[in-house]
């Protein structure tokens, strides 16, 4: 079955030129000029993949995926042409899972959208060739069932989370180098882009440690990356 995107920009020359192009590539595009017509366009026909612009009028697209996270849990790239960090950091904050700045190269756009639906369709457990459930001291990581528990308690995660989270467990007591966090969970086309892995740890840290600005379990380690250090049960 054709994979089905959604198009959001409310620029109807990109928006033509650009379904038509997705089109070619073998997608099946949907598009909408407003956030309030995707919200209801998703909800009558549901997309494997949004491609959502900031700078919408009306809703912008900062409300419009906080109210499709609500609704739905596919991925989200964010188009936008605002180069500033606060707007890329808070997107991901929300829920987006990638941004392209414009203008943008087709090729780039086309690599993200390959890369964000597999990682989407085929979970980090199984690219690593590992799929069973991990016991990491008092953490319980089920990524067969998708599921998290913490003393026995369930945390809900986003996908992106929990495949972060996942990598990490795989290698639980060990430095995991920012760029391999990169390539497993997000891809090879996100190399050198770590602030992507910056928010998520962030975000992680926030549902699982007590003290999110001194953490105990999601330990950084500077210049080098990540480690999970397990903690009593």
């Amino acid at each position: 079955m054709t994979t089905h995107l959604l198009l959001v920009d409310d620029d109807e020359l990109l928006r033509r030129s650009l379904a038509f192009n997705l089109e070619k590539a073998g997608y099946r595009v949907s598009t909408a000029a407003n956030a309030e017509d995707a919200l209801a366009l998703a909800q009558r026909d549901t997309p494997e993949l949004v491609i959502l612009d900031i700078g919408l009028p009306g809703m912008d697209g900062l409300e419009a995926l906080r109210q499709y996270r609500q609704r739905a849990n596919v991925p989200v790239i964010f188009l936008t042409a605002r180069r500033r960090q606060f707007d890329q950091v808070l997107g991901l904050e929300l829920g987006a899972d990638d941004y392209v700045t414009k203008p943008f190269a087709l090729d780039v756009l086309l690599a993200r959208i390959r890369a964000l639906l597999r990682r989407t369709q085929s979970p980090t457990a199984s690219a690593s060739g590992e799929m069973a459930a991990l016991q990491v001291g008092d953490l319980t990581i089920d990524p067969l069932a998708h599921t998290l528990t913490l003393k026995g308690r369930a945390v809900a995660l986003t996908p992106r989370e929990f495949d972060l989270l996942y990598a990490l467990a795989l290698e639980a007591g060990h430095v995991v180098p920012t760029d391999r966090l990169l390539a497993r969970v997000w891809g090879a086309e996100y190399s050198g882009e770590p602030q992507v892995v910056y928010v998520h740890m962030r975000l992680l840290r926030e549902k699982l440690e007590d003290d999110p600005n001194a953490p105990r379990r999601l330990l950084t380690i500077r210049g080098v990356g990540y480690k999970l250090e397990p903690q009593e049960v």
